[in-house]
């Protein structure tokens, strides 16, 4: 039985770059997503069988949520590849985080302190904080791409009256706003559930448990779905106004 630190915690160090636990499980997320998708590539057909059904079902569903919020297939297909992955990279690296393992597999263990091998990537500020920064920066790419650099540009530094350049200010200010409850949002949550299962699993360590990881997949979904969602209507608000003028 181990606390949970704040901080991921460092394995080793490359290249004067440190490798912490939190890390290792992301890009064991990102390898076992590149292979799945790797696997996958080669094997849609006409009429499909069960696991394309279960993808296709799940792509339609998602595109369909995204025609709502865009108003149009062609804006939510072009769109799509950015919601989706980070849905499915959140979704899978929640749901590898509560994983029997995680946590509990020991690398060292000097001075009173203990340092397991893998980490829920979410319970990590620099991983949220790194896809919060993706996020906000690809909606203002997004945007640019619409409306162009200076029609984009001047929803921030408009110096038509005092008015508007207040506002414009309040708008550059929301954008790194967005960035922090991007990641303070994933983090408190899934952190939070890491805390619980730990004290959970040291006051009863057997059939009590069992509730409790059924709710954090439960929020593990609802918490990749809501960044997803999040991300979509930014989008939205960064490039609807083409219709406006």
């Amino acid at each position: 039985m181990h606390g949970i630190s704040l901080k991921a915690e460092e394995l080793f160090v490359i290249g004067g770059f440190a490798v912490t636990n939190a890390l290792v499980l992301s890009f064991i997320v990102f390898v076992l997503l590149g292979i799945a998708a790797w696997w996958l590539k080669d094997r849609f057909h006409l009429v499909p069988g069960p696991v394309q059904n279960i993808i296709e079902f799940g792509v339609e569903k998602l595109l369909g949520l995204m025609d709502a919020v865009l108003g149009s297939r062609k804006n939510s297909e072009k769109y799509f590849p950015l919601v989706a992955t980070i849905f499915i990279f959140i979704l899978t690296a929640n749901w590898l985080g509560i994983l029997p393992g995680v946590g509990s597999l020991i690398v060292n263990e000097e001075n009173h302190k203990v340092v397991p091998l893998l980490r829920s990537p979410a319970s990590d500020i620099n991983f949220t904080l790194a896809l919060g920064i993706i996020s906000v920066v690809m909606t203002n790419i997004f945007g640019i791409k619409v409306l162009g650099l200076k029609r984009h540009l001047a929803k921030f530094f408009n110096f038509k009256n005092p008015l508007t350049f207040f506002i414009g200010i309040l708008e550059l200010i929301s954008e790194f706003a967005k960035v922090i409850s991007f990641s303070f949002r994933l983090f408190g949550n899934i952190f939070a559930g890491e805390v619980l299962l730990v004290i959970i699993f040291f006051l009863a360590p057997y059939a009590a448990p069992v509730p409790f990881l059924f709710l954090e997949i439960f929020v593990g979904f609802i918490q990749a779905f809501v960044f997803a969602m999040l991300t979509l209507v930014f989008i939205a608000l960064h490039t609807a106004q083409t219709e406006s003028h």
